[in-house]
């Protein structure tokens, strides 16, 4: 009985460990950089409007949990996820290698290919070869900034970053720039189809670079399962393709 009572005993403290040290998700904070219309920007009363920011409110509605919303630079998303200033990075975040050596992701959100701009009948392409000696942007720490670098400097290209997309595109729009290198969905939706975009288009071809995810740290299992499930029901009930149709007129979820 003794031995029984001890054994009891145990368990019932380490139930009582795991719950203290459970992690309370009734408040969700994400990481965004709101420099990247249609996915997520200021509307002009300084509101965070975009489909990542929809698909995350609707996500936090599902869990039960509060929404709130962390502004930060792109570039610094991953340092800032894993120091704890918000739970996960919602913001565009393309699933790559390199980054799931140190975050985890949720399933994936969308496709996110990336696009060349520049002048329209500048006859740029995006290569190499045809960019060697122009100068083209991008922003710190997306996957274009790393696509950049290891493709097109190497061979004569001034790849420029920048701390956020809207500056990217200040200086296209001066000249400073020849070209600029982003996600295509966002180049088309947030610049191009814009008053700001009139005299550019894209130049070349699409660039296949993934699926964008919503980035988690690699211990919050818990609240990567509950988002995904989250995800999951949303596309199956019909809400994802409720909430994509404000923004887009083609299939941005892809196979």
């Amino acid at each position: 009985m003794k031995k029984l009572l001890a054994a009891l005993s145990v368990a019932l403290l380490a139930v009582s460990a795991g719950a203290a040290h459970a992690k309370d998700w009734s408040t969700v904070r994400f990481g965004v950089d709101a420099s990247y219309a249609p996915f997520e920007s200021k509307a002009p009363d300084g509101k965070l409007v975009g489909f990542d920011i929809d698909l995350g409110n609707e996500i936090c509605k599902r869990l039960n949990a509060k929404c709130v919303w962390v502004e930060q630079d792109f570039d610094g998303i991953i340092p800032a996820l894993k120091a704890k200033k918000f739970d996960g990075a919602l913001s565009s975040m393309t699933i790559t290698p390199e980054r799931e050596q140190q975050i985890a992701f949720s399933v994936k959100l969308f496709n996110t290919p990336t696009r060349l701009v520049a002048k329209k009948g500048s006859n740029l392409q995006a290569t190499a070869d045809a960019l060697k000696g122009k100068s083209v942007g991008v922003e710190q720490g997306t996957i274009q900034e790393t696509y950049a670098k290891a493709n097109w400097a190497p061979k004569g290209v001034n790849v420029v970053p920048y701390q956020n997309q809207d500056q990217v595109y200040a200086d296209l729009l001066s000249g400073r720039l020849d070209a600029a290198l982003q996600d295509e969905v966002q180049a088309d939706l947030g610049f191009l189809k814009t008053p700001r975009g009139a005299g550019f288009a894209f130049a070349g071809k699409e660039i296949p670079t993934g699926a964008a995810a919503i980035g988690l740290r690699k211990e919050d299992a818990d609240l990567k399962a509950k988002i995904d499930k989250a995800i999951a029901d949303m596309i199956k009930d019909g809400t994802y393709k409720k909430l994509a149709a404000k923004y887009f007129d083609f299939d941005v979820y892809g196979s």
